[in-house]
């Protein structure tokens, strides 16, 4: 009887399981004709998105058609707000410009490559739907063999000012230093193309920067580029509004949340070369 019994419980707590799944997977509904009563501070109104058209392969110019922009965050947020049923329109600018543009009500949006840092979310509100990572971008055929951070001993590695990727630089520098190794020499740049001119020229054997432009760039040329290796960091991304909008925060996770289950959002991430696995389930951040 007590055999009977657990095979019962078992086959009650499996129907349980099959019930609260159905019932999630039907919640996973884009209702676009129910702006008004989702979201209805919303409702008649153009979201403002703001995104940098130079920031592959999240954001960029279609080369067919220079006023569209295309990539990961911009199909995103329109398949987003595309199930929302809410009106909107890209703002193009420089990157550096546009969280202080969500914060003086410029844009409601920043949905552009833009890593969730607590001290960020003391200003804006986010939705998180990546992993964050950094990539090793090396020649094609990975000629100086890089297999890891451990090998930049001796090698020159180009690494934005200011970024994480320049920390992690730094610290492996002073280790092979410590272990009686050759130094990292270091080419710190401004901006991603002088970066990418060192790799190109040859005045850099590596060149870190984020992984899903790493990917996005062996995809496109891999006859030029190949990733050595991939650092996950334990950051997410997301997109970010002003404090406060909690309509619009919902509309974003409500968007992102159906996107994910019927496996859309990871469907973006390969056509853009971006690993799938990187994706990670819709979370709103409020601190």
């Amino acid at each position: 009887m007590a055999f009977k019994n657990g095979i019962l419980l078992a086959a009650s707590a499996f129907a349980a399981l099959l019930a609260l799944t159905a019932a999630s997977n039907a919640q996973a509904a884009c209702e676009p004709s129910k702006v008004a009563e989702k979201y209805p501070s919303l409702a008649g109104k153009t979201i403002k998105i703001g995104a940098d058209p130079q920031t592959p392969p999240y954001v960029m110019r279609d080369k067919s058609n220079f006023d569209k922009v295309i990539g990961v965050d911009a199909d995103l947020a329109r398949a987003t707000f595309d199930c929302a049923g809410l009106k909107y329109e890209f703002v193009l600018g420089g990157w550096s410009g546009l969280l202080p543009a969500v914060m003086a009500g410029q844009i409601d949006v920043m949905w552009d490559n833009l890593y969730y840092k607590p001290a960020r979310a003391k200003t804006v509100d986010f939705v998180t739907y990546m992993k964050a990572g950094t990539g090793a971008l090396v020649p094609a055929g990975n000629p100086k063999k890089v297999a890891s951070i451990e090998d930049f001993c001796g090698k020159t590695v180009a690494f934005g000012l200011g970024s994480v990727e320049e920390q992690a630089t730094r610290k492996q520098d002073e280790a092979c230093k410590a272990a009686g190794k050759d130094a990292v020499t270091m080419m710190p740049f401004q901006d991603l193309a002088a970066g990418m001119r060192q790799l190109d020229s040859g005045r850099s054997d590596i060149l870190l920067w984020d992984l899903g432009f790493a990917d996005a760039s062996v995809k496109e040329s891999p006859t030029k580029y190949a990733r050595a290796f991939a650092i996950i960091s334990g950051l997410t991304m997301g997109a970010a509004t002003a404090n406060g909008n909690a309509d619009l925060v919902k509309a974003i996770h409500d968007g992102l949340t159906v996107l994910q289950a019927r496996g859309e959002q990871a469907a973006i991430f390969q056509k853009y070369g971006v690993d799938p696995s990187l994706e990670v389930p819709a979370e709103v951040k409020l601190d």
